[in-house]
């Protein structure tokens, strides 16, 4: 019985080493990498689709994936727990479908991002998102503060100190589209529950 406890805990931590594992594996692969997998406008409107997807996961150094590999871990403490494997899934390929919609439309000046902090904020409002209506004390205050800091971000810009932590400029939309993104996610998942 110990053993069958101890299997189930490990797999719950499956999907966010994997994403880190991946992320890690971008990053070894160097500049090189990043060109061909980064979320690149021109490149992919000339058919290299992989990249609405890969883009997430590729980071402008090693202390911008140390920071998104931290909040992944977090968010995953916080609300891993509420969905199974496969809804996860689905949460995460509606929030980047979400973020590359917008981005392509709604940022039309913007010509390449990377990174998986929008990828994260939909994760953690998805999380929040599937424990409605019984909304404990605990997810109201993330909820609170998701909603401060994203609204922060959309009219002062980014937090303080993000850009020289993360090496690079903080597309603050990837924020607001990914908990966007996050929120669709979760209601279509209720919805198909």
């Amino acid at each position: 019985m110990k053993q069958d406890t101890k299997r189930v805990a490990s797999a719950k931590w499956l999907m966010p080493a994997s994403i880190v594992g991946l992320s890690i594996l971008v990053m070894l692969i160097g500049d090189a990498g990043e060109e061909l997998l980064r979320y690149d406008r021109v490149w992919i409107g000339q058919g290299e689709f992989w990249r609405l997807i890969s883009g997430h996961f590729v980071h402008l150094a090693w202390s911008h994936l140390a920071l998104n590999s931290a909040g992944l871990i977090l968010v995953w403490y916080l609300v891993g727990s509420n969905l199974k494997t496969h809804s996860w899934l689905f949460v995460i390929l509606v929030t980047i479908a979400t973020m590359d919609a917008a981005f392509w439309l709604m940022n039309p000046h913007l010509y390449w991002y990377v990174g998986m902090s929008g990828l994260l904020h939909g994760m953690l409002l998805a999380g929040i998102i599937i424990r409605l209506p019984a909304l404990d004390f605990e997810s109201g205050v993330l909820l609170l503060l998701l909603i401060a800091k994203i609204s922060y971000e959309q009219f002062g810009g980014s937090v303080p100190g993000s850009e020289a932590t993360s090496g690079g400029p903080i597309i603050v939309d990837a924020h607001l589209y990914g908990a966007l993104g996050g929120a669709l996610g979760a209601l279509l998942e209720k919805f198909r529950a």
